[in-house]
């Protein structure tokens, strides 16, 4: 693909060129490692390197142009400098520009929010597709474009992966992506320049603090995704969640909500909620889902409401919805003949273990004894391992601490800091097992026919990251042949 400078500049509020800019650019790129002949290289600022210091490597490599935001002392006449005040947003929207701004041919809906941004988006991907849509997906399990799956690597890709995939979703004749939205993604402005649809919000609790510092900083990054809305989009909000109403405080979309509870334009009522499903009024009407726990009826409420903004028919979307399950990795319940319940959830923050074990509690019929096994996963917000471990206790029969994905963290220092959160009273509830897949069996040996048992944290992970290095592993896989072989 074959760009002027000047399209893929458009728009863009350059401060200084040095050089000149009547060229053509054969690719562009921001890792020096990709560069080629005729490229165009965007000089990142990253939390890991600065791609500033990597603008001569480029320029032996081939690039013919260079975004900075600010020039390096050595100036080549041939090479053209292009200088910006934030080069990470004019990378998003240079993407946006070489890929022919894909996002304005599709309706492309953002979902964000602490918990949820996963069921919340593979609901809507499937809801669509069965509706006789073309769709695509871009979610932390994986993208897809119709039926076919792309491997994910971060919750939302870089700028240019990100259009590249939704470019390929043009070319494949999809009507609608659905796609989530970190909070990271949002302040190193990888969606910089997509125009969306809609934008949806499910909840915001504590989460990622190792990068946003602050639960402010984190709430502000959440809001900035609606700020930047269009006023012809949709900002669907949860009107239960005491910070939804700041998503909207600066949004030039029309504003909707949902809830359990509060007012709302959207509302649902939990009729039953049982391991089986969930009995629902939805639109007055009474229907069974699949899907289990209040946090889920937050879920479906939201898939149904954006819906009915993109103009769907309710009653086939309420038939569909009934069918579907949800996200793998999300409240993932293994019956096997042992007769003990398996549950592999994703949960890796306080208010997801919370979520999924409250459910636990409220569909046991009482006599079960419920073992969790959880960790807290290396290099991230530390301030969340004890409230973990304290919420685990609090709401299980016996929990088993282990290692989750330590990455370049000590295993047992995670561990250890884990069990400090524990209360007194819960200190007999607790077993140490640092190896994963023993505390896993060790868990399923404890449980007798009719116990629960919960591994949380890694979902629908594949691996387990130590020291660099991701090796193969599967909650779900070990859970179940466990449970198999007891039965």
């Amino acid at each position: 693909m074959i760009k002027t400078l000047t399209e893929l500049l458009s728009g863009i509020p350059v401060l200084e060129i040095k050089g000149s800019d009547r060229i053509t650019v054969d690719k562009i790129c921001f890792d020096s490692r990709q560069v080629v002949p005729g490229s165009l290289f965007i000089a990142v600022k990253g939390t890991q390197s600065d791609g500033h210091a990597f603008i001569a490597k480029a320029i032996d490599l081939g690039a013919i142009a260079i975004v900075c935001e600010s020039l390096p002392e050595e100036l080549i006449e041939s090479i053209c400098y292009i200088v910006v005040a934030d080069s990470a947003e004019t990378l998003g929207t240079i993407a946006t520009h070489y890929y022919d701004n894909p996002s304005t041919s599709l309706k492309l809906v953002g979902v964000t929010g602490t918990n949820g941004k996963t069921t919340v988006a593979t609901l809507l991907f499937k809801l669509f597709k069965e509706l006789g849509y073309k769709v695509g997906l871009l979610s932390t399990v994986e993208n897809y474009i119709n039926n076919t799956s792309i491997p994910a690597t971060h919750t939302t890709p870089d700028p240019i992966e990100l259009n590249a995939l939704l470019a390929d979703m043009v070319e494949a004749g999809c009507d609608y992506c659905f796609m989530e939205v970190s909070s990271h993604a949002i302040s190193q402005h990888r969606i910089a320049g997509l125009e969306f649809t809609g934008g949806v919000f499910t909840n915001i609790t504590h989460d990622h603090l190792d990068f946003h510092k602050t639960f402010d900083s984190y709430l502000k990054a959440k809001r900035a995704f609606f700020d930047g809305l269009p006023r012809s989009a949709f900002a669907l909000t949860n009107a239960d969640d005491r910070n939804g109403s700041v998503m909207l405080q600066n949004t030039k979309a029309y504003k909707k909500s949902y809830a359990l509870k509060s007012v709302a334009d959207f509302k649902v009522k939990v009729i039953e909620n049982e391991l089986t499903g969930l009995l629902l009024e939805i639109n007055g009407q009474e229907i069974w889902f699949k899907l289990i726990g209040n946090f889920n009826a937050y879920n479906l409420i939201s898939v149904y409401a954006t819906a009915m903004l993109l103009e769907q028919d309710s009653q086939r979307v309420l038939t569909i919805l009934s069918r579907l399950t949800s996200a793998e990795g999300r409240f993932d319940c293994i019956n096997t003949p042992s007769g003990i319940i398996g549950i592999v959830d994703y949960a890796h923050t306080p208010d997801a273990v919370q979520n999924v074990l409250s459910t636990i509690h409220t569909v046991r019929k009482g006599i079960e004894k419920v073992i969790t096994v959880i960790g807290c996963g290396g290099d991230r917000d530390k301030t969340k391992r004890k409230p973990m471990a304290q919420i685990a206790c609090d709401w299980s029969d016996k929990v088993i601490i282990t290692s989750d994905n330590p990455r370049s963290e000590d295993p047992m220092e995670i561990i250890r800091e884990m069990e400090s959160g524990v209360s007194p009273e819960n200190k007999r509830k607790v077993l140490v097992i640092a190896d994963r897949a023993e505390a896993i069996r060790t868990a399923c040996h404890l449980a007798q026919a009719g116990d629960i048992v919960l591994v949380a944290g890694k979902g629908h992970e594949k691996y387990q990251e130590i020291n660099g290095v991701k090796y193969p592993f599967d909650d779900k896989k070990i859970l179940t042949e466990q449970l198999i072989q007891i039965g």
